[in-house]
């Protein structure tokens, strides 16, 4: 699996309106539609949709 990168300002918002712990998350991919989290130490991913991330601009 490929290594995550630290979030930005605006995705740490968007991962805490999620109800998670930005400092556990690592972004993976980030597409049109959706953003992919890579947890930093069991490396669960998780799919934030497309609303939020459109926010993201």
């Amino acid at each position: 699996m490929k290594h995550g990168k630290k979030p930005t300002r605006a995705e740490r918002a968007v991962i805490l309106s999620y109800g998670l712990n930005p400092n556990n998350w690592f972004v993976g991919k980030k597409k049109d539609d959706r953003l992919t989290l890579i947890h930093r130490f069991t490396d669960q991913t998780r799919q934030i949709p497309d609303e939020a991330v459109k926010k993201l601009g």
